[in-house]
């Protein structure tokens, strides 16, 4: 009699090992696919990051202004004649090229005689001294006018305004983006910095640049042979220095050319 064959049964375990297998390499691509999305958005931040560092990094490195020219005005008196000093600095500048368009409202000028210096910002601006200079308006002569022959109240404290502010006009605008209220710079524009630097002696004197008119004093002291120093900070880029001598005499020129 046959024997009776005995049915073996065997755990086949070869599949849930291929399971865990499949699991294992779903979960890497999952995780390499979110490694690979975190890395693509940083690059993107950094990117980004990285241009307007260099974009920034450009216009801190270029200087934005360059002064073309200084005239030095004369005071006159019907009386005493001309003044021995340069009484009002007439600084004409452009941009360089390349450069991005120039807030003439956020630009302060320091001019030194050797002796007293003199930091200015424009007539216009509200923010330095919690207040424009008095009875600032939309006409660049009655501003300049009033630049020399007027005072403003900083802290319940009369100020003349030559002491404190600068005016500017344009020279040329092709673009009309130059205003007294919203004095913007753009490319190939001209702009004239008008710095008052009435001396003590010329207070008393009456005339100035075609205005007849009172006269405030500076502080400032610019005769011949005087060593000047200008300075012009602009929101961005480095100072414009600028140093040099009057000459030696003013002669009986009501302008006198300064730089170059």
């Amino acid at each position: 009699m046959k024997q009776r064959s005995r049915s073996a049964f065997k755990n086949d375990t070869g599949a849930q090992i291929g399971i865990g297998t499949l699991i294992i390499f779903i979960a890497m691509i999952l995780i390499a696919s979110v490694a690979a999305a975190v890395m693509i958005q940083t690059a993107g931040v950094l990117r980004e990051q990285a241009a307007q560092t260099g974009t920034h990094a450009s216009h801190e490195v270029s200087s934005n202004v360059m002064i073309r020219n200084i005239e030095g005005h004369r005071a006159n008196s019907t009386s005493e004649g001309i003044s021995s000093t340069v009484d009002l600095l007439k600084i004409n500048v452009g941009l360089h090229v390349g450069t991005r368009e120039l807030d003439v409202g956020q630009t302060i000028i320091t001019v030194s005689d050797g002796s007293n210096t003199n930091t200015l910002v424009y007539a216009g601006n509200d923010a330095i001294y919690g207040t424009a200079m008095d009875n600032f308006g939309a006409s660049a002569s009655l501003n300049l006018e009033r630049l020399i022959n007027s005072t403003t109240e900083i802290h319940g404290v009369n100020e003349n305004n030559s002491k404190i502010f600068f005016t500017a006009n344009k020279f040329r605008d092709e673009d009309g983006s130059f205003t007294q209220n919203n004095p913007l710079m753009n490319k190939g524009d001209l702009i004239s910095f008008y710095v008052s630097t009435v001396s003590d002696e010329a207070s008393s004197y009456n005339s100035l640049y075609g205005y007849e008119t009172e006269l405030k004093s500076s502080g400032l002291e610019i005769e011949p042979r005087t060593r000047m120093q200008v300075v012009i900070s602009s929101e961005y880029g480095p100072d414009v220095f600028l140093n040099f001598y009057t000459p030696s005499s003013y002669g009986v020129n009501r302008i006198v050319g300064l730089y170059p």
